[in-house]
């Protein structure tokens, strides 16, 4: 008989075999997500027996996290803001550091709405749909939000997710290249846009390089390419209201090239920065 400890040491065992540093967390999660439980189930049955097919179905995702698969793309799904949504390779993995933004956004749209004003808002890049996705079960009094993507199939996973949080009438996905997919000028524009560097391509994890989709992760060299672009066509799109605000999420050593940027195309903009969990400048609020 095979029980729930047994098949559980022998995942985290083959997973620290393979160099995974979170070894015993990653086979607990799959094991919960196999057996359909949860994590008291874990520990408070660890004699309960282990069918043998669910054990096969265990050790395959293990063999697949043994070569580097994330584990969000295993299980299908990712938490994000308290939110779960669908996820795979089509789309970035959320990271919590995207919260930062969310929480911005959600601070300047209660100021607008109390004020008595009703904010149009757009999100640039938006891949699965987390943050304008959002913003709307968040905010319910925003009748309509942006969510615009160059990839259709970055968009195909952001319908879905729009389904699962029952916001699809509300959430309008817009395929097409950065600003020019939105019918109209917006008050509050959120962009999570790829800003990793090809030159930094050596520093990132093996489970982000390999699985990651490349479009959504690289932008040029240093990873300015598409921040920069974005910066010039949200000063001359005319798709940005006068006392709009813009919040950036941006590469832990951009903050400066960005702030040079906008100061000389956007001399009236001011910027302000927030730094994330890690102490690195991670968030810009434009406001022009």
């Amino acid at each position: 008989m095979t029980t729930i400890r047994d098949i559980w040491e022998q995942g985290a065992q083959r997973l620290r075999q393979a160099g995974q540093e979170s070894a015993r967390r990653d086979a607990q999660v799959l094991l919960e997500y196999v057996l359909d439980v949860d994590r008291v189930t874990l520990y408070a049955y660890p004699e309960r027996e282990v069918a043998p097919e669910q054990q096969t179905r265990f050790l395959a995702l293990i063999a697949r996290r043994e070569q580097g698969e994330p584990v969000a793309y295993l299980l299908g799904h990712k938490e994000f803001y308290g939110l779960d949504f669908l996820v795979d390779r089509r789309v970035l993995i959320p990271r919590p550091e995207t919260e930062l933004l969310v929480e911005a956004a959600l601070e300047t749209i209660r100021a607008r709405l109390a004020a008595g004003q009703l904010p149009i808002v757009a999100d640039i890049g938006t891949g699965s749909g987390i943050i304008p996705i959002t913003l709307a079960v968040q905010e319910p009094r925003l009748p309509l939000l942006y969510a615009c993507d160059i990839s259709t199939e970055a968009l195909a996973v952001a319908q879905e997710n729009c389904l699962r949080q029952h916001v699809e009438q509300r959430v309008r996905l817009l395929q097409g290249d950065l600003l020019a997919p939105l019918p109209e000028p917006v008050d509050v524009l959120t962009a999570n846009l790829p800003y990793v560097g090809t030159e930094e391509i050596t520093q990132l994890t093996p489970d982000v390089h390999a699985y990651e989709p490349h479009q959504a992760l690289f932008s040029g060299p240093q990873g300015l390419d598409l921040l920069q672009r974005f910066c010039y066509e949200a000063r001359q799109s005319g798709k940005i209201k006068p006392g709009a605000l813009l919040l950036l999420e941006i590469g832990y050593q951009q903050k400066e090239s960005i702030i040079h940027l906008l100061r000389d195309i956007w001399p009236q903009a001011r910027v302000s920065s927030q730094k994330d969990y890690s102490g690195w400048d991670r968030l810009l609020q434009v406001s022009v």
